[in-house]
């Protein structure tokens, strides 16, 4: 898979916050993309759940670390860039 138009960082920022807000039960709008996803009470269960969701979405693989050495939104968008451009 290749990195196309629609996997910008600012395009997985907003699925992202989308999936979060999802598991909160808000509005994407709600979420905060600089904040630390353990601000908002998310437990290992919720970021495995979300980390799974990211590769069903996207067909990759992810190393399970990615959500903790990215522990915000805009980190982890950053982050699946680099990865998807590897996959």
């Amino acid at each position: 898979m290749s990195v196309t138009p629609s996997h910008t960082v600012e395009s997985l920022r907003g699925w992202l916050a989308a999936c979060v807000a999802s598991h909160l039960d808000k509005p994407a709008d709600a979420v905060a993309t600089d904040a630390p996803l353990t601000s908002y009470g998310l437990d290992s269960v919720y970021v495995l759940a979300i980390a799974s969701e990211l590769e069903d979405e996207f067909d990759v693989s992810l190393d399970p670390t990615i959500m903790w050495d990215n522990p915000t939104i805009d980190a982890l968008s950053a982050a699946l860039v680099d990865e998807l451009a590897k996959a």
